[in-house]
């Protein structure tokens, strides 16, 4: 299997805070947002924010510039369990300089790798990242899920 092109490393106190963030205990909403630093080639930490919604994260987002986004979102079931997903939200806005844009897409997998996620999703228009989007997106991974228990009997 080749090896996809790394445009830019992941910088290791970043990797670190990750790590940890993937493992707290807290139940509340909260954000780890990440730009890349072109001139040392690193995707650095940007802003870190705890007790956050959806429609508070949108906020947060530069408009033209994208960012990576790893989420621990607080999810209620429809049968009333709660869970909480890491998600990663690449957002790549229309009109970003089309340079930016190639060395986050390029840097995407790395980042995903590092931080050991599964729930990937990107978005274009950062108006659309609501609770209803991020809820919709999140029964996605739900629903195939269950189906897949239910065709391989787990």
């Amino acid at each position: 299997m080749s090896e996809s092109l790394v445009v830019c490393d992941v910088a290791e106190d970043l990797v670190e805070k990750l790590r940890k963030f993937r493992f707290r205990k807290e139940t509340n909403n909260a954000a780890i947002i990440m730009k890349i630093d072109k001139d040392k080639r690193l995707v650095v930490l940007d802003e870190e924010l705890e007790g956050i919604s959806p429609d508070e994260l949108k906020d947060e987002l530069p408009e033209r510039q994208p960012r990576f986004i790893v989420y621990s979102y607080k999810y209620q079931h429809d049968d009333g369990r709660v869970s909480y997903p890491l998600c990663f939200i690449f957002s790549s806005p229309v009109g970003c300089k089309p340079e930016q844009q190639m060395m986050y897409a390029g840097s995407k997998n790395k980042l995903v790798q590092t931080a050991e996620l599964t729930k990937v999703f990107e978005i274009r228009n950062t108006e659309d990242l609501t609770e209803e989007w991020l809820r919709e997106k999140l029964g996605f991974f739900t629903n195939v899920k269950f189906c897949v228990s239910k065709v391989f009997k787990y």
